[in-house]
């Protein structure tokens, strides 16, 4: 078995497991979630090949199978149903544990101007940075759609994700090279900042925000009764 296809594993196993605790119950929401999941990965899986052919980022064959779809192996195109899954049911325990805890009306448009702003700035100053000036331009969209869908998400996804971001910054590590001898996945310095938290590029921040919000907000479309906050 592969590297990366254990760190996936691992990181599904506990959430699976626990979502059918009786308070989270998380298996309820199956019938909504694994669809928007789905829907969310045929872009982002789309804009993987894309950039794979690109050169804007690679895989290292030492570290994955050897079965590719398109250029991506196995392990890559399971990241995009896995990972939103585990971050969603992190979302959700979040809510069903701490009910009270959530940004009021304000402080979430506030949150999502600023964020907009900076997302804004950050494309505008990197736009021959492919992978940088995309998922920035990108996370704007995620974010004025859901203000205007489905605004009561991210009143509580903005302090959820600050809580996703521990395991994120564990599993992308991983996968960037922290702990290994070499990088499960390389980026091409021409298409990033540079930048990097240890060894995750900036960047990779906004790409996860975008892709868990994404499969968030089409859950909430098709669920009758949207979050509320």
């Amino acid at each position: 078995m592969s590297l990366y296809l254990i760190i996936e594993l691992t990181s599904l196993s506990v959430p699976f497991i626990l979502s059918f605790d009786k308070k989270v119950a998380f298996y309820k929401h199956w019938k909504f979630l694994l669809p928007a999941i789905l829907i969310s990965a045929l872009f982002f899986i789309s804009v993987d090949i894309w950039f794979t052919e690109m050169g804007v980022w690679g895989f290292n064959p030492k570290y994955h199978s050897s079965i590719m779809f398109a250029g991506l192996p196995l392990e890559e195109i399971l990241f995009f149903i896995i990972i939103p899954y585990c971050s969603i049911f992190i979302h959700y325990v979040f809510m069903e544990y701490f009910p009270e805890t959530y940004l009021k009306y304000k402080s979430t448009l506030y949150t999502s101007f600023l964020l907009i702003f900076i997302l804004l700035i950050i494309t505008i100053f990197n736009l021959n940075k492919t992978y940088t000036a995309f998922y920035s331009a990108f996370s704007i969209v995620i974010i004025i759609l859901t203000m205007w869908f489905r605004p009561a998400i991210l009143s509580r996804f903005y302090l959820s994700f600050l809580i996703i971001l521990v395991p994120f910054f564990i599993v992308n590590g991983i996968l960037t090279g922290s702990f290994i001898e070499d990088e499960v996945v390389w980026y091409n310095a021409n298409e990033i900042t540079g930048f990097r938290i240890f060894t995750v590029p900036a960047e990779d921040l906004v790409y996860g925000f975008s892709m868990i919000l994404l499969s968030l907000l089409i859950m909430n479309i098709f669920r009758k009764s949207p979050e509320k906050a």
